[in-house]
């Protein structure tokens, strides 16, 4: 079908078709496109998916994470989709591809991509291009201004220079890691770079991004805590006996050695990406499960410490209305496992299972109760230094910090309905 490196390297347009205008919110005065959305409407109130409706979003690797993250934010009303992958639908892609059936195996994944959209929402502005992102290719793929880019390569050079592409030109990315060889659907999260663990994919990027470009973090990914179930396949050639893999790549760098895929994960890691996407175009605040490295015995030890600290302190733990799994909501979802007085993250991984050690819960305000809404987490000496102070002292001396407290504390009582 025309399909060579040649033609990756330097792209091919769908039909020649080329959509450089920006995306409508007027596409919700249709009365269809309107019905269609209904639902999303609904969810968001309507500014807020006209916000969807006039986005642009590229989507690098259309393979089964790309396929299902583009196929759910062109269902969702995003207005504008740019869809880049220089493969093509092979029959061994079908048990996770998003849309791809039979009669599409052989044609560039864009251009399947782009032709059963139309049959889905043909008021979105699609474009198609068959193109291998490099540095060659980087300003037709990333000029525009996208409010979105997805990064679904599985190639550690590509999806490093497109990371710290994205970087320089201050457009916001979403990343996906390693979704072979995994089954656990419930294991998935969405954290900083920096927080993903687990993950060969990722540590390998994290060192090329720190090393290369001297990227440390602030890039969101999707990625599991699982470890992977499976390894590479041993590459047979045509006699059947292993031969060395690199002697059939037919673009350089990129594998051509089989990972074990449950077609499952690569679409719901798409799915993930396609919902933290949606969200953010509307505007529309999801607070991620914090990636927190304890069991409950460090609960268990830290609601000790604070009945312990409330009998030193107080003469009596009477005033403690927390108990474990209260503790966990406070240290978990409130405080993310760090000091309140950390501002970004600081121990990640092993070295959080280290912080607890530390750790303690006290009143923020000592005249209230120790409750859900009234505690933070605070090394031993900044407890020892909160004791000494007011909250007037704090508010005075420290507002932003004051604020960032208040602004947290707030956030329990709103979940409790206090």
């Amino acid at each position: 079908r025309g399909f060579t490196p040649e033609t990756a390297a330097k792209g091919h347009d769908v039909c020649g078709d080329r959509n450089h205008g920006r995306a409508s919110s007027d596409l919700l005065k249709d009365e269809i496109v309107s019905e269609q959305l209904t639902r999303n409407i609904q969810f968001f109130g309507i500014e807020s998916q006209h916000n969807v409706s006039a986005s642009y979003v590229v989507v690098i690797g259309l393979g089964g994470v790309g396929s299902h993250a583009a196929s759910m934010l062109l269902r969702s009303g995003v207005g504008r989709l740019l869809l880049v992958d220089f493969d093509q639908v092979s029959v061994s892609s079908l048990n996770r591809h998003a849309v791809a059936t039979r009669e599409d195996v052989g044609i560039p994944k864009a251009h399947c991509l782009k032709k059963h959209f139309l049959s889905i929402f043909p008021e979105c502005l699609v474009e198609a291009k068959v193109l291998l992102y490099d540095a060659s290719s980087e300003e037709e793929i990333l000029s525009g201004h996208p409010d979105f880019v997805l990064d679904c390569i599985d190639n550690i050079d590509t999806k490093v220079a497109l990371l710290a592409a994205c970087v320089r030109r201050g457009l916001k990315v979403l990343s996906a890691t390693g979704a072979g060889a995994r089954a656990d659907p419930t294991r998935i999260r969405v954290a900083d770079l920096r927080e993903s663990t687990n993950d060969p994919l990722s540590r390998a990027v994290r060192h090329r991004l720190r090393k290369d470009y001297g990227i440390e973090g602030g890039i969101p990914v999707v990625f599991s805590l699982e470890k992977p179930k499976a390894k590479l396949l041993p590459f047979k050639g045509p006699s059947g006996e292993e031969e060395n893999p690199s002697d059939y790549q037919i673009v350089p760098g990129f594998r051509v050695r089989i990972i074990p895929v449950l077609g499952t994960i690569p679409a719901i890691f798409g799915q993930v990406m396609a919902s933290y996407v949606i969200t953010q175009l509307a505007g529309f605040e999801v607070q991620t499960e914090p990636l927190v490295n304890f069991d409950m015995d460090h609960y268990r030890v830290l609601h000790q410490r604070l009945i312990e600290h409330e009998e030193l302190l107080y003469g009596s733990s009477m005033q403690v209305q927390v108990d474990v799994e209260e503790v966990m909501y406070i240290v978990k979802e409130l405080w993310r496992g760090r000091s309140a007085r950390d501002e970004s993250m600081k121990d990640i991984g092993r070295g959080m299972w280290r912080s607890i050690n530390d750790l303690m819960l006290v009143r923020w305000d000592r005249a209230k109760p120790a409750a859900i809404s009234n505690l933070v987490l605070l090394r031993f000496k900044e407890a020892d230094e909160h004791e000494l102070q007011t909250l007037e002292d704090i508010k005075e001396n420290e507002p932003e910090f004051f604020s960032r407290v208040a602004s947290v504390l707030k956030r329990a009582e709103l979940d409790f309905g206090l």
